[in-house]
């Protein structure tokens, strides 16, 4: 089904480990509620690495695919959902940083090279791409392909914080702090504004955040912790950009999806915030 109007999708809305956890599981007995929610048919609770599918309804008519960050969980993203949205094909991938949760599925982009499109456009920092192509070595430097054939052709485009398209779409970095050592890319996109991964949001990038009508933050969980912001930091951030509409994700196990988003209702009288968590699957049209 092609969109009237764009729309994002989250192809995922969990952190690195996804719920649930096998640990949680294979515990006798099993006392984690959210885990055990998480394998029922339909469970919001059910969260894979966090990824933003981005279906741009262009001015030609036909609808542009992006995909923000492809983790270890992508394929099983893509199975569910991509039927489900009726997504027949992806026209660029957009990378926020180079953790596995982030880049982890590249060889999973064989199945569209070779039976979809030619190639498939990455867009990605030269400092992620280092760290790619050790990760990834025979998709980065083709020279080391054994020959067999199959794997996925990709198509590296180096970006910086300078503002670029992408399928005819203005992509805006946003530099942020993903703990002490790290800096990575959340973007804005028209009137939204991602950021899937941080712990620290500097003034610049917040006067580029400013003024946005949806917010999907970064939410780990209701404990502190050193490069993920908690729960109690991404509600100060949400006060702090005045969003009409706040989107969590990037979710542990800690965090029950009902329970929490009902805890979440309450700001909306208290505080005047709009606050809920995304969930995998979740879709809503946006304005682009």
């Amino acid at each position: 089904m092609t969109p009237v109007k764009s729309e994002i999708v989250f192809l995922g809305t969990g952190t690195s480990e996804g719920v649930p956890r096998v640990s949680c599981l294979t515990r006798d007995p099993v006392t984690c509620k959210v885990c055990s929610s998480a394998t029922r048919p339909g469970s919001k609770n059910r969260r894979r690495n966090t990824s933003l599918l981005v279906r741009y309804a262009h001015p030609d008519g036909r609808t542009r695919n992006i995909v923000i960050d492809i983790g270890k969980f992508f394929w099983h993203s893509a199975l569910e959902w991509f039927p489900e949205y009726r997504v027949p094909s992806i026209d660029a991938i957009v990378i926020t940083h180079s953790h596995a949760d982030a880049v982890g599925g590249m060889d999973d982009l064989r199945d569209w090279t070779n039976n979809v499109s030619e190639a498939i456009p990455i867009h990605i920092r030269q400092s992620d791409l280092d760290d790619l192509s050790k990760m990834f070595f025979y998709l980065v430097d083709t020279a080391q392909q054994t020959g067999g054939g199959g794997v996925a052709r990709l198509n590296f485009k180096i970006i910086d914080e300078t503002p670029f398209d992408v399928a005819g779409l203005r992509f805006t970095p946003l530099p942020v702090e993903h703990g002490e050592r790290m800096t990575t890319f959340g973007y804005r996109i028209g009137d939204l504004s991602y950021v899937s991964d941080a712990s620290f949001i500097p003034e610049s990038t917040a006067q580029l955040i400013g003024g946005s009508d949806i917010l999907i933050l970064d939410a780990l969980r209701p404990r502190p912790h050193r490069s993920h912001f908690s729960f109690e930091e991404a509600i100060e951030h949400a006060k702090r950009f005045g969003a009409r509409k706040t989107y969590f994700i990037d979710m542990t196990h800690d965090v029950d999806h009902e329970a929490t988003n009902a805890e979440l209702a309450r700001l909306a009288a208290t505080d005047d915030l709009d606050i809920q968590l995304a969930h995998d699957g979740l879709c809503i049209e946006v304005d682009l």
